[in-house]
């Protein structure tokens, strides 16, 4: 799985002196590492001013002391579903056995009092696992659990119905938090975990129903997971799979490494809006090999500066964008509020580059190019028909394909203060594009075949936004760089109704 934005051989880079010119970069190595201010929108500031839990016992909760090594996980084993459980102020603290852990029963609550730790310690891998429906987490700080790669410390195993809210989840190795069907994520603290702040994946099948409301999510994948496993597109603030159904609103999301959302393979039906997406590493936002959302009234700016930078400096020419939609589009076929993504009502405000839509013209069911290995289309069940020669002719032609299609962006506004940034050129860029199609050698889809195809016929389409700063387009391939007339004009068509002012974003 992950992502592959681009499929072509890149030049040898040249001198680094070269590339500032080129580029009009400043490399200076604290570029982009500085922390955001606070934003002026109102967010959620969970992690600096988490609310306080129940001061006393519930009546009828059972009473969780931290003087007992592995009190939380026995009272639990011992007690019916449906109790709550009250956690002491003080840290709280499993056996010591790197596989211990709470497994709870279905309906168990979990309330913390002001002060309330469950601490791993560096030595237990999990703190809630087990398949329990409907468990609630409120009020209480999880950290210091050492959770394997692409695994997760709390609702390891993706059970149903969970609700985590008022809690802070920090300092975890892995995901510090899983995702099921049904999951309720809520003013929580997700922060400064190895790899990803949320990870809503599930093995045995799809998640449905995912609300991620009004959470902090910041300073994940200290791992640094993309630069160990170079392409593994398994890092983020918060990763999803396969999620059909998914409302993401109101979240303040800022300081990631690497993408702060990413939506990877056969996601569907997202509404993501009136979030905070400021200050990540990488993109604010993917969305891969997916369909049907809407994306509107977000707030995103100062993103991409660290790997879009990155990219300038190595000589790569292609649209690294703080807005990255790949090989997703609105599908009518499938199920949802939305037949198509929609991007509206957004400020983008110096971000390194605006939207890009991309589509991989070597990227379909069975080839090698797939990087989501073993994933189809949702239009195809049978994976093994996407062969020829069935896959030259409808309609198999179209469906064995993840194609950004149907993508609307229209009454955004785009800042772009070069000084801020601290670039002059490739950082303010929309782009509309495929690469050329090579590989496999059985594919139907070579030559500009995808180009022509994103890029006239597949009803893409931005218009009446407000462009301010020194904006370019590419369309087709990276080598079509356009100004906004061009843009406008035929053959692309894009942008009416939209204004242009080069000087105002400086």
């Amino acid at each position: 799985m992950g992502i592959e934005r681009r499929h072509w051989a890149l030049a040898a880079a040249p001198l680094a002196l070269s590339l500032l010119a080129v580029t009009g970069c400043d490399s200076t190595s604290d570029a982009g590492a500085k922390p955001a201010p606070a934003p002026s929108t109102s967010v959620a500031r969970v992690c600096a001013e988490p609310a306080a839990g129940p001061a006393k016992a519930p009546a009828g909760a059972v009473t969780v002391d931290p003087a007992v090594a592995g009190d939380l996980a026995a009272k639990t084993k011992s007690s019916p579903p449906n109790t709550t459980f009250w956690l002491r102020p003080g840290k709280h603290r499993l056996a010591p056995d790197r596989y211990a852990q709470v497994v709870p029963k279905e309906g168990n609550r979990y309330l913390g009092a002001p002060g309330a730790v469950l601490d791993g310690r560096k030595t237990n891998q999990y703190a809630f696992g087990g398949t329990a429906r409907d468990v609630t987490i409120r009020h209480l700080t999880v950290q210091g659990f050492v959770a394997p790669h692409d695994e997760g410390v709390v609702n390891h195993d993706s059970a149903d119905g969970w609700v985590i809210e008022h809690a802070t989840i920090q300092h975890n190795s892995g995901a510090g938090l899983m995702a099921g069907a049904r999951q309720r994520v809520r003013a929580s603290c997700l922060r400064g975990n190895g790899q990803y702040g949320m990870n809503a994946y599930k093995g045995n099948g799809r998640i449905s129903g995912l609300v991620v409301e009004g959470n902090e999510i910041t300073g994940n994948n200290t791992g640094d997971w993309e630069r160990r496993r170079k392409g593994c597109g398994c890092t983020g603030g918060v990763k999803f799979w396969a999620v059909d159904g998914a409302d993401v609103r109101g979240n303040w999301v800022h300081d990631n490494r690497g993408a702060g959302l990413w939506a990877d393979t056969n996601n569907n039906d997202f509404r993501i809006e009136d979030n905070v997406l400021e200050g990540n590493d990488g993109a604010a936002l993917i969305y891969e090999t997916s369909y049907n959302a809407v994306i509107r009234k977000n707030t995103i700016r100062r993103n991409n500066w660290v790997e879009g930078r990155k990219a300038a400096d190595r000589g790569d020419n292609f649209p690294f964008a703080t807005v990255y939609v790949s090989e997703s589009g609105g599908e009518p076929r499938i199920r949802a509020r939305t037949d198509k993504i929609e991007i509206s009502r957004n400020v983008l405000e110096n971000n390194w580059s605006g939207i890009t839509l991309w589509e991989n013209a070597d990227r379909f069911c069975n080839s090698p190019a797939n990087t989501s290995s073993g994933d189809c289309t949702l239009l195809v069940r049978d994976t093994d028909r996407c062969a020829r020669p069935a896959i030259a002719t409808a309609p198999l032609y179209a469906d064995c394909r993840w194609k950004t299609q149907r993508v609307d962006i229209h009454h955004n506004r785009f800042v772009l203060d070069t000084s801020v940034v601290r670039c002059t050129v490739e950082c303010g860029r929309m782009a509309v594009l495929a690469n050329y199609g090579t590989y496999p050698d059985w594919s139907p889809y070579q030559g500009e075949r995808v180009a022509e195809a994103i890029t006239r016929k597949q009803h893409n389409r931005w218009h009446d936004n407000v462009y301010l700063g020194p904006w370019t387009f590419i369309a087709h391939d990276p080598s079509r760089e356009l100004d906004s007339g061009q843009w406008q004009g035929t053959p692309y068509q894009q942008d009416a109704g939209s204004t242009f002012r080069a000087q105002d974003g400086g």
